[in-house]
């Protein structure tokens, strides 16, 4: 891979956060939803066991429940895709790829990190 194309590659990752950081202001959950073009993605477990979710790009956890549903959504600009995510056993991850996600429940309540962390 030649420099050009590995700057290119970086390039199209850091272009989100650029437009996106200056309109967010701080990375508090009112402050990512003011981003607006709001996409929801509704992740149960539908497992027996606690399973934890994992957002990225800030390494925030969360813990779900059997049965239990969070909403995980992308606000501000993105490349492609709102979300990448990785099914782990016990770990789902996702990757917000506007850099800018919130976690909430059904009526829109945050969701908050770290939440009934069983460690």
């Amino acid at each position: 891979m030649t420099e050009a194309s590995r700057r290119l590659g970086l390039d199209r990752i850091m272009q989100p956060l650029k437009v996106n950081m200056p309109e967010a202001g701080d990375l508090g959950f009112e402050a990512i939803r003011r981003l607006g073009n709001p996409v929801p993605m509704p992740v149960k477990n539908g497992g027996e066991r606690s399973l934890q979710l994992w957002l990225e790009p800030f390494g925030q956890d969360y813990w779900l429940e059997p049965g239990e549903t969070a909403y995980v959504t992308s606000y501000g600009t993105w490349n492609d895709h709102p979300f990448e995510t990785v099914h782990e056993p016990d770990c789902l991850t996702i990757w917000a790829t506007s850099f800018f996600a919130t976690v909430s429940d059904r009526d829109g309540n945050e969701f908050p990190p770290g939440r009934r962390n069983p460690a």
